[in-house]
């Protein structure tokens, strides 16, 4: 089954699960909870709703990392977003986008991580970063010694290990929701943010 839907401008469309409303106590905490960190529900939520136990492990996990501090949260929301874009899950990309505005980070350099490779905005230790999470995302992964230890040299163990943990569940992410077909829902575009740059190799229509 499909579904198609228009939030924020965006089209949401071939969503592989029906949608199911989200109902009771839990339900009524998610959705509090998504509006007030998204200022909406999203349409994903309701496919998840299937399966609360899934649904409550992504939610958990993903806000235990945000008290990791080990790592800098501009390293890892472009680490993120590069394994999004390599990926193709544009739901991932929208998201980053409008998290990295929320909570401060550089917006300029955040909008360019699909083209990293040609952009000139970002710093030898960034392009290490983005680099590295595209290898820890090929399958087989393609981490190489060398790059390993540039990173263990620019940000001791405890950041890199974080790092490379973000980077592994950022796949989780941006894997489930390439799978299930969800889409970008619209919420950078709500903040009036420009355009998420496309890379040149874009998964999207594959």
């Amino acid at each position: 089954m499909t579904t198609s839907a228009t939030t924020g401008g965006d089209v949401v469309s071939d969503i592989r699960v029906p949608r199911a409303e989200i109902t009771g106590v839990y339900g009524a905490l998610v959705k509090r909870f998504s509006r007030k960190m998204l200022g909406e529900v999203p349409e994903s939520l309701e496919a998840l709703w299937h399966h609360k136990p899934v649904l409550k492990f992504g939610f958990g996990i993903g806000q235990k990392t945000r008290r990791w501090h080990a790592c800098d949260e501009d390293l890892k929301s472009f680490a993120h977003m590069a394994v999004a874009s390599l990926i193709g899950c544009s739901f991932c990309l929208d998201l980053g986008y409008f998290t990295a505005h929320n909570d401060g980070l550089d917006l300029t350099k955040a909008r360019q991580v699909p083209r990293w490779r040609e952009s000139d905005v970002f710093t030898p230790l960034e392009r290490d970063v983005m680099a590295y999470a595209e290898a820890m995302s090929q399958t087989p992964p393609t981490v190489t010694d060398e790059q390993s230890a540039r990173l263990h040299d620019a940000l001791g163990t405890p950041a890199l290990l974080e790092l490379t943990a973000v980077i592994a569940l950022a796949n989780y992410y941006a894997r489930n929701n390439r799978a299930l077909g969800i889409e970008a829902e619209g919420f950078a575009a709500s903040c009036g943010l420009p355009p998420l740059a496309r890379p040149s190799n874009d998964l999207r229509s594959a």
